[in-house]
Protein backbone atom coordinates (compact mmCIF):
# COMPACT_ATOMS: atom_id res chain seq x y z
CA UNK A 1 0.00 0.00 0.00
CA UNK A 2 1.26 3.31 -0.90
CA UNK A 3 0.61 6.09 1.58
CA UNK A 4 -1.44 9.12 0.71
CA UNK A 5 -0.66 12.41 1.28
CA UNK A 6 -3.51 15.89 1.35
CA UNK A 7 -1.81 18.76 0.18
CA UNK A 8 -3.36 20.74 3.00
CA UNK A 9 -4.27 19.44 6.40
CA UNK A 10 -7.62 20.01 8.19
CA UNK A 11 -10.71 18.73 8.35
CA UNK A 12 -11.77 18.77 4.39
CA UNK A 13 -9.81 15.62 4.46
CA UNK A 14 -11.80 13.65 7.22
CA UNK A 15 -14.19 11.66 5.04
CA UNK A 16 -11.02 10.33 2.80
CA UNK A 17 -8.60 9.72 6.19
CA UNK A 18 -11.92 7.02 7.38
CA UNK A 19 -11.98 5.46 4.13
CA UNK A 20 -8.17 4.83 3.80
CA UNK A 21 -7.92 4.15 7.65
CA UNK A 22 -11.09 1.52 7.09
CA UNK A 23 -9.74 0.29 3.83
CA UNK A 24 -6.36 -0.51 5.79
CA UNK A 25 -7.19 -2.11 8.47
CA UNK A 26 -9.50 -4.51 6.61
CA UNK A 27 -6.62 -5.63 4.29
CA UNK A 28 -4.34 -6.17 7.81
CA UNK A 29 -6.77 -7.97 9.45
CA UNK A 30 -6.74 -4.88 12.22
CA UNK A 31 -10.34 -4.73 14.95
CA UNK A 32 -9.43 -1.59 16.55
CA UNK A 33 -9.47 1.89 15.74
CA UNK A 34 -8.75 4.62 18.09
CA UNK A 35 -10.19 8.48 17.02
CA UNK A 36 -9.40 11.82 18.69
CA UNK A 37 -12.27 13.48 18.84
CA UNK A 38 -12.86 16.93 20.44
CA UNK A 39 -16.54 17.97 19.91
CA UNK A 40 -17.44 14.40 19.67
CA UNK A 41 -17.98 14.73 15.46
CA UNK A 42 -15.31 12.98 13.67
CA UNK A 43 -15.67 10.06 16.40
CA UNK A 44 -19.56 10.05 15.21
CA UNK A 45 -18.48 9.72 11.41
CA UNK A 46 -15.84 6.69 12.04
CA UNK A 47 -18.28 4.77 14.06
CA UNK A 48 -21.12 5.31 10.98
CA UNK A 49 -18.57 4.92 7.88
CA UNK A 50 -16.57 1.98 10.04
CA UNK A 51 -19.42 0.24 11.70
CA UNK A 52 -17.45 -2.95 12.10
CA UNK A 53 -14.81 -2.31 14.43
CA UNK A 54 -13.94 -1.53 17.68
CA UNK A 55 -13.39 2.54 17.96
CA UNK A 56 -12.40 4.11 20.39
CA UNK A 57 -13.00 7.81 20.91
CA UNK A 58 -9.90 9.90 22.67
CA UNK A 59 -11.53 13.21 24.39
CA UNK A 60 -9.83 16.45 25.41
CA UNK A 61 -9.44 16.54 28.79
CA UNK A 62 -12.35 18.25 30.65
CA UNK A 63 -10.95 21.93 31.56
CA UNK A 64 -8.66 21.31 28.60
CA UNK A 65 -9.84 24.63 26.27
CA UNK A 66 -11.35 26.07 29.57
CA UNK A 67 -12.12 25.21 33.63
CA UNK A 68 -14.69 22.79 34.04
CA UNK A 69 -15.62 22.77 30.33
CA UNK A 70 -15.81 19.35 28.89
CA UNK A 71 -15.89 19.83 24.67
CA UNK A 72 -17.81 16.16 23.65
CA UNK A 73 -21.11 17.73 23.38
CA UNK A 74 -23.88 15.31 25.58
CA UNK A 75 -25.87 14.80 22.15
CA UNK A 76 -22.48 13.32 20.62
CA UNK A 77 -21.69 11.22 23.58
CA UNK A 78 -24.98 9.44 23.68
CA UNK A 79 -25.02 8.75 20.38
CA UNK A 80 -21.27 7.50 20.16
CA UNK A 81 -22.62 5.42 23.62
CA UNK A 82 -25.89 3.98 21.74
CA UNK A 83 -23.68 2.90 18.67
CA UNK A 84 -21.36 0.93 21.14
CA UNK A 85 -18.12 3.22 20.68
CA UNK A 86 -15.99 3.67 23.64
CA UNK A 87 -15.21 7.34 25.31
CA UNK A 88 -12.09 7.67 26.66
CA UNK A 89 -11.46 11.11 28.59
CA UNK A 90 -8.43 11.62 30.79
CA UNK A 91 -5.26 13.50 30.71
CA UNK A 92 -3.34 13.36 27.65
CA UNK A 93 -0.08 11.40 27.67
CA UNK A 94 1.96 14.42 26.43
CA UNK A 95 0.63 17.33 28.53
CA UNK A 96 -0.91 16.48 31.91
CA UNK A 97 0.89 17.64 34.80
CA UNK A 98 4.07 19.09 33.34
CA UNK A 99 2.01 21.37 31.26
CA UNK A 100 1.40 23.26 34.42
CA UNK A 101 5.02 23.56 35.36
CA UNK A 102 5.20 25.25 31.67
CA UNK A 103 2.43 27.48 32.92
CA UNK A 104 3.60 28.22 35.50
CA UNK A 105 7.19 28.53 35.68
CA UNK A 106 7.80 29.49 32.18
CA UNK A 107 9.81 26.02 30.88
CA UNK A 108 8.78 23.25 29.16
CA UNK A 109 9.73 19.72 30.66
CA UNK A 110 10.26 16.31 28.57
CA UNK A 111 6.51 15.55 27.23
CA UNK A 112 6.09 18.66 25.83
CA UNK A 113 9.52 18.59 24.21
CA UNK A 114 8.62 14.78 23.25
CA UNK A 115 5.30 16.42 21.30
CA UNK A 116 7.17 19.36 19.66
CA UNK A 117 9.63 16.83 18.36
CA UNK A 118 6.83 14.44 17.24
CA UNK A 119 4.60 17.73 15.55
CA UNK A 120 7.56 17.69 13.14
CA UNK A 121 5.70 14.66 11.33
CA UNK A 122 2.33 17.26 11.93
CA UNK A 123 -0.16 17.79 14.30
CA UNK A 124 -1.91 14.64 13.32
CA UNK A 125 1.15 12.56 13.59
CA UNK A 126 1.65 13.64 17.25
CA UNK A 127 -1.84 12.84 18.43
CA UNK A 128 -2.33 9.68 16.93
CA UNK A 129 1.00 8.24 19.02
CA UNK A 130 -0.67 9.84 22.02
CA UNK A 131 -3.63 8.56 21.85
CA UNK A 132 -2.23 5.40 20.93
CA UNK A 133 -0.99 5.46 24.99
CA UNK A 134 -4.08 6.86 26.40
CA UNK A 135 -5.70 4.16 24.81
CA UNK A 136 -3.35 1.58 25.94
CA UNK A 137 -3.01 3.04 29.51
CA UNK A 138 -6.96 3.19 29.84
CA UNK A 139 -7.03 -0.94 29.12
CA UNK A 140 -9.05 -0.34 25.46
CA UNK A 141 -6.56 -0.84 22.99
CA UNK A 142 -4.29 -3.82 23.37
CA UNK A 143 -0.55 -3.78 23.66
CA UNK A 144 -0.44 -6.89 21.54
CA UNK A 145 -2.49 -6.43 18.45
CA UNK A 146 -2.13 -3.48 16.08
CA UNK A 147 -4.32 -0.57 15.70
CA UNK A 148 -5.39 2.38 13.53
CA UNK A 149 -4.91 5.50 15.15
CA UNK A 150 -6.44 8.50 13.11
CA UNK A 151 -5.51 12.18 14.53
CA UNK A 152 -5.83 15.84 12.72
CA UNK A 153 -4.67 19.15 12.75
CA UNK A 154 -6.88 21.27 14.90
CA UNK A 155 -10.35 19.45 13.65
CA UNK A 156 -11.56 16.46 11.87
CA UNK A 157 -9.15 14.11 10.71
CA UNK A 158 -5.93 14.15 8.15
CA UNK A 159 -3.49 11.30 9.39
CA UNK A 160 -4.45 7.42 10.06
CA UNK A 161 -1.31 5.32 11.22
CA UNK A 162 -1.00 1.99 11.60
CA UNK A 163 1.03 0.73 14.96
CA UNK A 164 0.84 -1.60 18.06
CA UNK A 165 -0.02 0.95 21.12
CA UNK A 166 2.51 0.31 24.04
CA UNK A 167 1.53 1.86 27.77
CA UNK A 168 3.19 5.33 28.39
CA UNK A 169 5.87 4.17 30.53
CA UNK A 170 6.94 2.10 27.99
CA UNK A 171 7.12 4.86 25.12
CA UNK A 172 9.82 4.29 23.73
CA UNK A 173 9.20 0.79 22.28
CA UNK A 174 6.38 2.53 20.14
CA UNK A 175 6.52 1.46 16.79
CA UNK A 176 4.82 3.47 13.93
CA UNK A 177 4.68 0.14 11.32
CA UNK A 178 2.71 2.11 8.56
CA UNK A 179 2.00 6.13 7.95
CA UNK A 180 -1.43 5.46 5.72
CA UNK A 181 -2.14 9.26 5.28
CA UNK A 182 -1.04 12.66 6.67
CA UNK A 183 -0.80 15.87 5.23
CA UNK A 184 2.21 16.76 3.02
CA UNK A 185 2.53 20.28 4.17
CA UNK A 186 2.45 20.85 7.96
Amino acid sequence: MNSAYFEKSGPANTKQTLELAGQRAGELGIRTIIVATTSGATALEAAKQLPNFNIVAVTHSAGFSAKDVQELLPENRAQLEKLGVKILTCQHALGGVNRAVRFKLKTYQLDEIIAYTLRTMGQGFKVCLEIALMAADAGLASVKEEAICIGGTNSGADTAVALTPVNAQDFFELRVHEIICKPRKI
